[in-house]
């Protein structure tokens, strides 16, 4: 039987280049080599070869995280040359990119989110009000970007202000959110129409991290990752569901990871991940591997499901 040609894409033009770079080896290492011819491409600097090539290609593997890859942007131009791939449609990617907009439709079909107050650039930001509403400890973010970048946990009026205008260097549109604290998990989903949940993921920064940092992230042994994460079966099956919800309201495909907090009796909905990290430490290798599936079998999975559902919509 023909071998399939897979190209992985990784690297790009975000600040998540390197940990990109780091998913798209992970993946190359780990795709079947009796399966699948592997081909490697940095769209930052390779993207003619890719248009080149794209004949040649069975189906795209992206990994590339944040900006102009997570958003929908390389997946319209693989739609466009004709290449099946791996992940979301542009207009899921796109949507659970744009946290404000992932939000109005977790709020749609009635998932918990944190309360929160758009700031966009240019506009007065008023510490009182955001303190009036929301409480003296809130977390400030950029509407798009990824990997906790130009996140901050802010307490106080002179704090907010300093936290928006980081973020708004990085995006012009900021989300200052009430700070709900409580335990902190995470739902790896994969699927077509029957979807299924990876064992779920308690993460615990270390003590020098106020919240999950692209720091605690990255850093060997910053984070405790407990995997099965031992919450209550009841608790565990509410977060399983609601993963699932997030999933198909943004019409995500294949695989996503959803994270959340779960605070007394409620469970909020913070983020969807649409190409979620494929480093050796990422969350979803990990509860994988907790769910009896290697790094191969993982890879080979998703590519197989993709392949399935080529036709996706846009």
């Amino acid at each position: 039987m023909r071998k399939i040609n897979v190209a992985v894409i990784a690297g790009g033009w975000s600040s998540e280049r390197e940990v990109s770079l780091s998913s798209g080896r992970t993946v190359m290492d780990n795709l079947p080599r009796d399966k699948y011819l592997v081909r490697f491409y940095d769209p930052a600097k390779e993207l003619g070869k890719l248009i080149e090539e794209a004949s040649a290609i069975d189906i795209a593997f992206p990994v590339l995280h944040g900006r102009f890859g997570e958003d929908g942007c390389i997946q319209g131009m693989l739609k466009i040359l004709g290449i099946p791939f791996v992940g979301s449609s542009v207009l899921a990617s796109a949507l659970a990119m744009n946290k404000k907009a992932a939000k109005e439709i977790y709020r749609v079909v009635g998932l918990d989110v944190p309360k929160d107050i758009v700031i966009r650039k240019g506009e007065l930001v008023d510490g009182q009000k955001i303190i009036s509403e929301l409480g003296h400890r809130v977390m400030v973010k950029p509407a798009v970007e990824g990997s906790s970048y130009g996140m901050s946990l802010c307490t106080g009026e002179e704090d907010i202000v300093a936290g928006v205008k980081n973020a708004l260097e990085l995006d012009d549109e900021v989300l200052v959110e009430e700070y709900v604290e409580g335990t902190e998990v995470t739902c790896c989903v994969m699927g077509r129409k029957d979807l299924k949940v990876l064992p779920l993921i308690e993460i615990r920064p270390g003590p020098s991290y106020p919240f999950f940092t692209y720091e605690a992230k990255y850093e060997p042994g910053a984070t405790e990752e407990i995997c099965p994460a031992p919450i209550e079966q009841s608790v565990c099956a509410r977060v399983e569901e609601m993963g699932k919800l997030a999933h198909r309201a943004l019409r995500c495909r294949v695989w996503s990871r959803t994270d959340m907090i779960i605070s007394g009796g409620r469970i909020v909905v913070l983020e969807t991940n649409t190409i979620p990290g494929m480093t050796p430490n990422s969350l979803f290798p990990k509860a994988a591997r907790a769910g009896g599936m290697s790094l191969s079998d993982l890879v080979d999975k998703l590519v197989q499901l993709s392949l399935e559902d080529s036709a996706d919509s846009w």
